[in-house]
C-alpha cells in the first residue's frame, strides 16, 4: 500500500499548502520507515500467506510494534512533536495525523495481523479487514488514492501558481511527477518489488 499512502499525502498537501510536501510524504510512510530497521534486526517480520507467492497482498506482516494501534499512535505523536519544532502547531498536528493515517489505511488492507498493543502484549485478537485478499479491489483502491491525490495536488498547485506561466509549468511538472511516481510505485509493488 506504499503508493496509496503517498496518494493520501498528496491529498492532504492540496489542502495544507504551507506544510512541505516532503514532510507529508515522510509522515505518510513514517510507520514503515521505523519498521525497516526492526525488520532488518528480525524484531518485526513478513511471512508469505501459505499457498501463495508472497507477492502483493499475499503476506502477513508481523509489525507488532510499529503497526500496533498504540505503537502507531505513539510514533505519530512523536512525529508531530518533532514537526512542531520545525513548523509550529498546525503543521505538527497535520503531520501527526497523516502519520497515523498510515495505520488506518493499513487496517483496511491488512489481513488480521495488526495488534492492539506493542509486542502484541496481552495477545488480544489482531486487527485487519483484509482487502488485500481481493487483489483487483485493493489495487483499484490504491490506484484511486494515487489518481485522486495527483488530481487534487495538481489542481491546488496550479491555483497557487495563479496564472504565472513559469509557476504553472512547474506546477504541471510537479503534478506529473506525483502521478508518475505514484503509479510506478504501485506497479512495482504489485509486481513484488
Amino acid at each position: 500500500m506504499v503508493a496509496g499512502h503517498f496518494g493520501f499525502g498528496a491529498i492532504v498537501k492540496s489542502r495544507e499548502r504551507s506544510t512541505p510536501l516532503w514532510a507529508l510524504m515522510l509522515a505518510c510512510q513514517w510507520l514503515d520507515v521505523v519498521f525497516v530497521p526492526l525488520f532488518a534486526f528480525g524484531i518485526e517480520r513478513i511471512v508469505p500467506v501459505p499457498g501463495t507467492s508472497g507477492g502483493y497482498g499475499d503476506v502477513i506482516i508481523y509489525a507488532d510494534y510499529t503497526h500496533s494501534l498504540v505503537g502507531a499512535l505513539l510514533l505519530s505523536v512523536l512525529f508531530g512533536v518533532v514537526a512542531a519544532f520545525a513548523w509550529g502547531r498546525r503543521p505538527a498536528i497535520v503531520l501527526g495525523a497523516v502519520a497515523f493515517s498510515h495505520w488506518i489505511i493499513d487496517l483496511a488492507m491488512h489481513r488480521r495481523d495488526m495488534p492492539w498493543l506493542p509486542g502484541n502484549w496481552l495477545d488480544l485478537p489482531r486487527l485487519g479487514f483484509g482487502m488485500w485478499r481481493l487483489h483487483a479491489v485493493s489495487i483499484a483502491a490504491e490506484a484511486a488514492l494515487v489518481v485522486v491525490g495527483w488530481w487534487m495536488y495538481w489542481k491546488a498547485a496550479v491555483q497557487t501558481a495563479d496564472r504565472n506561466p513559469p509557476l504553472v509549468r512547474t506546477a504541471n511538472l510537479a503534478g506529473a511527477t506525483v502521478l508518475i511516481a505514484g503509479l510506478v510505485t504501485l506497479v512495482l509493488n504489485v509486481l513484488g518489488y
